[in-house]
């Protein structure tokens, strides 16, 4: 292990200042994903700030009928929290659907949201891979790509990003509120928190070094039925082949592409009054398979069809 230096902040003010300020530090809070780069030294931080004792872990309503989830707040409070279970079932479904009992009660609502991809190559160090090394090559296109992207992927990168809880947050149009470096707030909205590839793929996220996810929140719930499903080689410790989360019209897809995909083709697909496999055609027709994963094209497609025509069952 690379020395570090750690400390333990005292106010989310302190903890940007702290990480802004200190090449090479980042936040640590439940630390799942972050303790294993480590180890495996594909990141490599000089000091890590420790934001898990914030008092940002509650769960409240909001003014507009919505519901705001602090940063620290843990997959299992979320997934278990009365108010999303009866409003945001989606989003239950979802973080129950993603690793393990054990891994919930430590994973962050922040943290999930900015973990790094599970592509093989990634996290071999003997491999080339851009997410690591910027213009090293991407070893998955000719590789093993069974869980690779369909869809936004480039010749840089054809990884994907492992969050469900991310996917549902998409359909379900949450935002991220976002604490800089100088005190001030911003927020966006999570479908355009993560970035495409392009010639970059190791800038995954729109959020800057110092910057940190201070909440998640969700508009009122959205009408009509809301659904989560996930096709996996095994149910537990396997990263998904597909996922579709579905919140009453808007859609989004998982481990397709290198982010949550909002699937606003079949949105609007499905607003002219096309069939669940006219719609999914529509998300699908600029999909790219690569040797081992074309399957994951006709997969999702079939799942998209399946929890879209229950949804419209259940709304009749």
């Amino acid at each position: 292990m690379k020395p570090f230096t750690y400390e333990r902040a005292v106010d989310a003010a302190q903890a940007v200042r702290a990480v802004a300020s200190t090449p090479g530090a980042r936040f640590i809070a439940g630390g799942t994903n972050l303790l294993d780069l480590m180890k495996l030294y594909i990141e490599q931080p000089t000091h890590l700030v420790d934001v898990s004792r914030l008092p940002l872990a509650g769960i409240a309503a909001t003014s507009e009928g919505g519901l705001r989830i602090g940063a620290m707040a843990t997959n299992s409070q979320v997934a278990a929290h009365p108010q999303v279970r009866a409003h945001y079932p989606v989003l239950t479904g979802a973080i129950v659907a993603g690793g393990s009992g054990q891994l919930r009660n430590k994973a962050t609502t922040g943290g999930n949201l900015l973990q790094r991809t599970r592509c093989a190559y990634f996290y071999d160090t003997t491999k080339p891979c851009n997410k690591r090394i910027p213009g090293s090559g991407c070893s998955a296109l000719e590789g093993l790509n069974r869980n690779s992207a369909i869809l936004g992927a480039s010749p840089a990168c054809i990884a994907t990003h492992p969050s469900d809880m991310a996917v549902a947050l998409v359909a379900l149009d949450a935002t991220v509120e976002v604490l800089l470096a100088s005190g001030a707030q911003r927020s966006l909205p999570v479908a355009d928190l993560h970035r495409l590839p392009g010639d970059t793929p190791h800038v995954e996220t729109d959020i800057a070094p110092g910057e940190l996810i201070t909440a998640v929140v969700l508009p009122p719930p959205p009408k009509g039925a809301q659904a989560y499903r996930k096709a996996r080689d095994r149910a537990s410790f396997a990263g998904g082949l597909a996922s579709v989360a579905v919140a009453g019209g808007q859609v989004a897809l998982g481990a397709v592409a290198h982010k949550p995909w909002r699937a606003s083709a079949a949105e609007a697909a499905l607003r002219a009054g096309a069939s669940p496999r006219e719609a999914m055609d529509a998300e699908l027709a600029a999909a790219e398979g690569h040797e081992r994963n074309a399957f994951k094209i006709d997969l999702v497609g079939r799942m998209g069809v399946a929890i879209l025509s229950q949804n419209a069952e259940d709304r009749a």
